[in-house]
C-alpha cells in the first residue's frame, strides 16, 4: 500500500470547502482499481480480507461516501434492507437485530431500522415512509398485520421475510417459532413436576398473548380451568413482576407454581418471593420465557424457554438473500424452535 497520501482535493475558489472524495481517490490511495473498490463495497463475501482492509483504510483517510442512490439507479438495487420491529429496548430482538444486521453486511447491505410500536396500526402508516427508501428486501417482527398492510407488502414485489411467529400463510417467507407451543410446554413441564395451583403475570402484546393461550389449552385439558392471572404492560420490568405476585397473593389464593410471560417479570417474582420468606421452589415454582443474560444468575437460577434470537436473524438474512440473488430458499416456512432450561428455580 503507498506511503505517500492522496493528492490534495481540490478547492474551489469560490467555495472554501474541498469536493468530496471519490471511488478513485479511494482506489488511488489504496493502489487498487476503482472495479476492485466497487466489488469491496457492493459484495465484500467476494473480495479478499487483506483488500477489504486496504480500501476502508483507504475510506477513513478520504473520507469518501459512496452514492448509494447512484449506484441502485445503474443496478436497480439499494443495498438496503428494512427491518420493522416494535421497539429497541425489547431484549428478546437485540440479537435477532445483530444476527440479521451481520449475516446482510458481510453481503453489502445496510440495515435500516423502523421502530412501529405494537400496534398493527403504526406499522401500516411507517411502511409507506419504510419502502419509499427502495429497500431490496423487508423483515417484519410477527405475523399479524391489517389486511392494508399485506396488501402494501405484496405490492411491493420485494422479498418479505416475517419473523418470531410461525404462520402457514405468511406475507411471503416466514422464521419463528410456535408461541402456542411454547406456552404448552411450559405448561406441561410445570405439570410434569407435580404442580397443580398456577397463577401467571403475563404481558398483554399479541405474542405473550399466543403463548398464554397454549399454556391455558394445556391446564384446562387436565382440569385447571381457574388460573389467576395478573396482566402488565406490553413492557414488562422486574417491577412489574413483583407487584405482580404481590397482587396474585393478595387474593388469598394458594399457588405452588407462578408462570411469567419474560424473564424480567420471573425475576421480580424471584425477589418478592425472597423478600416474603417464599421458599422457591419448595413452596413455589417459577418460570419465565426469553433465557436472558441475568438468567442463570437469578437466586436460584430460573428456568425458562430458550429461543435462539441470533439464529431468527441470520435465518431471516439468509432467505432474503437467496430471494434476493435470484433463487429461492429452502423453506418459505421455518420453524427454529425452542428448548426448556430447567434450573433452580423449579
Amino acid at each position: 500500500m503507498p506511503d505517500t497520501p492522496p493528492e490534495p482535493l481540490s478547492v474551489d475558489a469560490g467555495n472554501p470547502r474541498p469536493r468530496s472524495a471519490t471511488i478513485k481517490d479511494v482506489a488511488r490511495l489504496a493502489g487498487l482499481s476503482p472495479i476492485t473498490v466497487s466489488r469491496v463495497l457492493n459484495n465484500p463475501a467476494a473480495v479478499r480480507p487483506e483488500t477489504i482492509a486496504r480500501v476502508r483504510e483507504a475510506i477513513a483517510q478520504t473520507g469518501y461516501i459512496p452514492n448509494l442512490l447512484a449506484g441502485s439507479l445503474v443496478s436497480g438495487r439499494s443495498r438496503l434492507v428494512a427491518a420493522i420491529i416494535p421497539r429497541l429496548s425489547n431484549s428478546m430482538l437485540v440479537d435477532f437485530v445483530q444476527g440479521l444486521s451481520d449475516q446482510l453486511e458481510a453481503r453489502g447491505y445496510q440495515l435500516l431500522l423502523g421502530l412501529s410500536g405494537y400496534p398493527v396500526e403504526q406499522e401500516e402508516k411507517l411502511l409507506p415512509a419504510i419502502l419509499s427508501r427502495r429497500p431490496d428486501g423487508v423483515v417484519l417482527s410477527g405475523t399479524d398485520h391489517s389486511d392494508e398492510t399485506r396488501q402494501i407488502l405484496q405490492a411491493a414485489g420485494i422479498p418479505i421475510v416475517e419473523t418470531w411467529d410461525l404462520t402457514a400463510n405468511p406475507v411471503d417467507m416466514v422464521v419463528g417459532l410456535s408461541q402456542e407451543e411454547v406456552g404448552a410446554a411450559m405448561a406441561r413441564f410445570l405439570l410434569g413436576k407435580g404442580r397443580r395451583r398456577f397463577g401467571m403475570i403475563w404481558a398483554c402484546d399479541k405474542r405473550a398473548r399466543k403463548r398464554y393461550d397454549g399454556a391455558m389449552a394445556v391446564l384446562r385439558a387436565q382440569g385447571i380451568e381457574l388460573v389467576p392471572t395478573v396482566e402488565v404492560s406490553k413492557f414488562p420490568t422486574m417491577g412489574l413482576g413483583r407487584l405482580g405476585l404481590s397482587e396474585l397473593l393478595a387474593g388469598g389464593e394458594a399457588f405452588d407454581a407462578v408462570m411469567c410471560s419474560s424473564d424480567t417479570l420471573a425475576q421480580g417474582v424471584l425477589t418478592e418471593a425472597a423478600a416474603r420468606g417464599i421458599s422457591v421452589p419448595q413452596q413455589l415454582a417459577v418460570m419465565g420465557f426469553g433465557d436472558f443474560d441475568f438468567s442463570e444468575h437469578t437466586m436460584p437460577p430460573l428456568s425458562t424457554i430458550r429461543v435462539d434470537k441470533r439464529r431468527i436473524g441470520v435465518l431471516a438474512a439468509n432467505a432474503l438473500l437467496a430471494r434476493m440473488d435470484g433463487g429461492q430458499p429452502a423453506q418459505r416456512v421455518i420453524d427454529v424452535g425452542f428448548e426448556i432450561v430447567e434450573r433452580g428455580t423449579t
